[in-house]
């Protein structure tokens, strides 16, 4: 690095925040991009054009529910079923929330936007992310939350003019979001030397899958997990104190 970077970088610590938070997106970028243009394409083929994804990935930005809400506008279903069924897919923001709350409880007027861009892989990057001294960390959060959201856009826009101008075969589209988690899911095993929460919740999903079928594990798997990750939380600090 220069030294005319290095001066720029003192004078601008929002600069060097955002230097630090892009590598961390790079492999969100690179399954947003797909997956974002695949929900473009598959909106596009079935006829809302370029606006409707577009608009909806910047101010919806819900990922899963993006592409539910293909099949609940091509069906034309009862609005009360598609708000039951959005809060279902959704509820895991709600344990997503609650174990961010000391980590955004000081962002200031970052904090509305950091909420509404909490994803799954936005929450997957920034849970154990902690920035030197000298990164301002509400300004690392940010960057990562706008960068992963500004990637979801683009892919959508993307797909939404290439589906506009290409017909494409759209069968197994879809599939992309669940290889985007499996993705992560490896990255942040390789990452971590302890995995046990790892194991925890693959093992918790499971045996409330076998308990409550493919249509209603989500909700109470959350549930097991969470109770388990506090209530070890909780003995680790109890061990401290006695140490």
């Amino acid at each position: 690095m220069s030294n005319k970077e290095e001066i720029c970088e003192q004078h601008s610590p929002n600069l060097s925040a955002l230097r630090y938070a892009f590598p961390k997106t790079a492999p969100v970028m690179a399954g947003y991009l797909v997956l974002g243009a695949a929900y473009g394409i598959l909106m596009s083929g079935n006829g809302h054009g370029i606006w409707w994804p577009l608009l909806i990935s910047m101010f919806v930005y819900a990922g899963s529910l993006q592409y539910l809400g293909i099949t609940f506008f091509v069906a034309l279903v009862n609005p009360w079923y598609a708000f039951f069924m959005s809060l279902m897919l959704n509820a895991r923001h709600l344990f997503y929330g609650i174990s961010m709350l000391d980590k955004y409880r000081e962002a200031g007027k970052l904090k509305p936007y950091l909420i509404f861009a909490l994803t799954d892989e936005t929450f997957s990057v920034l849970c154990n992310e902690e920035p030197p001294k000298g990164i301002p960390k509400y300004m690392v959060y940010f960057f990562v939350s706008l960068l992963d959201h500004l990637y979801w856009v683009a892919g959508t826009l993307l797909g939404a003019i290439a589906g506009s101008m290409i017909t494409f075969n759209t069968a197994g589209m879809d599939f992309a979001l669940t290889a985007l988690f499996v993705v992560i899911f490896v990255d942040q095993w390789k990452s971590k030397k302890g995995h046990w929460s790892a194991v925890t919740g693959i093992a918790a999903s499971v045996i409330c899958l076998k308990i409550f079928g493919s249509s209603g594990f989500i909700v109470p798997a959350m549930i097991l997990i969470l109770g388990i990750i506090t209530s070890a939380y909780y003995r680790e600090k109890r061990k401290e104190k006695q140490s």
